[in-house]
């Protein structure tokens, strides 16, 4: 889901996001739901909304503008994945979405930042289990790869976050299996 407006924790502290920081992990979610776009695209061939939600993360990592558009954009495929008919096209559609919402991560330590950062891989990672009839090790790989290709921006701001909070079901156990990796 795109980057809601998060009431501050007690104990919140603002952190230092640049612009150029906030790219970078809006690509790399970009490109971890984009491995994933197929799925949704077989599912809903008429519906471009994860795909455009998607073009708009990869424009604003290019150096477009944080724009309303983008926002709407990433809300648009959240709407899309509750139309999808299966769940992995479903997860699918959510992976764009947090791609396109990472571009509006908050500037302050909360642990529920982390999901902004790598929601996205986490859907594309559920995508993954859940076309091998849930196979967990499908999820891990997706997870390895997300690891290896994560450009340093991604763990310099998990570095500036309380690590990954506990519960959100299923995403949140790859969000925190992602978050641990990336800062070992």
């Amino acid at each position: 889901m795109p980057n809601e407006s998060e009431p501050s924790q007690p104990g919140d502290s603002a952190i230092e996001l640049s612009q150029d920081e906030l790219r970078e992990i809006a690509g790399f979610a970009a490109a971890c739901a984009r491995a994933v776009l197929p799925v949704f695209e077989q599912d809903r061939p008429e519906d471009p909304r994860p795909r455009e939600a998607l073009d708009a993360a990869g424009l604003f990592a290019r150096g477009g503008r944080r724009t309303a558009a983008l926002r709407q954009s990433a809300w648009a495929a959240y709407r899309a994945a509750r139309e999808a008919a299966s769940p992995a096209a479903a997860e699918a559609a959510r992976a764009a979405s947090h791609a396109a919402g990472a571009a509006f991560l908050h500037p302050r330590a909360s642990a529920h930042q982390v999901k902004h950062v790598l929601g996205a891989a986490a859907h594309a990672a559920l995508v993954a289990e859940l076309l091998s009839g849930g196979d967990e090790a499908a999820a891990a790989t997706v997870l390895e790869r997300a690891h290896r290709d994560a450009p340093p921006a991604v763990a310099t701001v998990l570095g500036r976050l309380p690590a990954a909070p506990p519960g959100g079901g299923r995403i949140g156990e790859l969000v925190r299996a992602l978050d641990a990796a990336l800062r070992a």
